[in-house]
């Protein structure tokens, strides 16, 4: 159940940032920071899918690392781009929520997982 309603939430959130990003102002910084912001916000859905259709558990732990790093990267560009004046903060605090959000869950699925490794 987990791994399909996180599938979601992850995509879902993926769309958020192509909708941010497309919102953008057309100038450069605000240009170049956003295909930042969409690489790693689109990225975390695509690692998820992958995690979950790793061949072991090691495979899943290396995958949700890379999902924390995109999260968390994301959650970077968006600060950057509310901090810069490119976008408002009240458009961004949904986003950011979900980012952290997603970022708590990824956190200690991966703890979780490591728990159910043998050493």
């Amino acid at each position: 159940m987990f791994r399909d309603t996180f599938k979601i939430r992850t995509k879902a959130f993926a769309l958020a940032v192509v909708k941010l990003v497309e919102g953008l102002p057309a100038d450069p910084i605000a240009r170049t920071l956003g295909l930042q912001l969409l690489r790693s916000g689109t990225s975390v859905a695509a690692n998820f899918r992958a995690a979950v259709r790793g061949r072991s558990s090691a495979e899943f732990i290396a995958k949700m690392g890379i999902v924390e790093e995109e999260c968390d990267e994301t959650l970077f560009w968006i600060e950057l781009l509310v901090e810069s004046g490119r976008i408002a903060a009240p458009r961004a605090v949904p986003l950011l929520a979900e980012g952290h959000e997603i970022l708590a869950i990824t956190v200690a699925s991966i703890k979780t997982a490591r728990r159910g490794l043998p050493r």
